[in-house]
């Protein structure tokens, strides 16, 4: 018999909740978990769209700065890498802390866009929030035209 319990990012929503419980009390023993936990991939949501000159995506890295975002290209693969670290000295001087969301760790992306794109080709932006990059249109350069080379003699 199944039973229709409410989810978060596809785990049980009880669950979640006496494993909260279990550590209030306990303790928070999981403090060095990766960024978001193994959910980071629901997390880097891309919007992709086509346009005549190229494609556009807009991807969601809401609280990272600038120099925790990397956009590399490699074998025609663009990877986009961030990574997040946490101040220890943030803790409150006043108590112990009792819960703490935010992970340190990295997570990454990738996306083919033919090997004949390079970096100078790719446009790259970030503002509130929202990594911004437009990727042209490009062919693979054509093949010569095969000619016959006429025999003397």
């Amino acid at each position: 018999m199944s039973t229709y319990l409410p989810t978060v990012f596809g785990e049980n929503l009880m669950d979640m909740l006496d494993d909260f419980d279990r550590d209030f009390f306990r303790g928070f023993p999981n403090m060095d978990r990766t960024l978001y936990g193994k959910h980071a991939q629901n997390l880097m949501k891309t919007d992709v769209r086509e346009t005549d000159q190229g494609y556009e995506l807009d991807i969601d890295l809401p609280g990272f700065k600038k120099d925790e975002i990397r956009v590399e290209l490699q074998n025609g693969y663009m990877t986009i890498t961030t990574e997040k670290t946490l101040d220890k000295s943030e803790d409150n001087k006043q108590g112990k802390m009792l819960r703490r969301e935010r992970y340190a760790g990295t997570m990454q992306r990738s996306f083919y866009v033919g090997s004949h794109v390079t970096e100078a080709d790719i446009k790259a932006s970030y503002e509130n929030g929202v990594l911004h990059l437009t990727v042209p249109k490009k062919e693979a350069p054509k093949m010569p035209e095969k000619r016959q080379i006429m025999i003397e003699g």
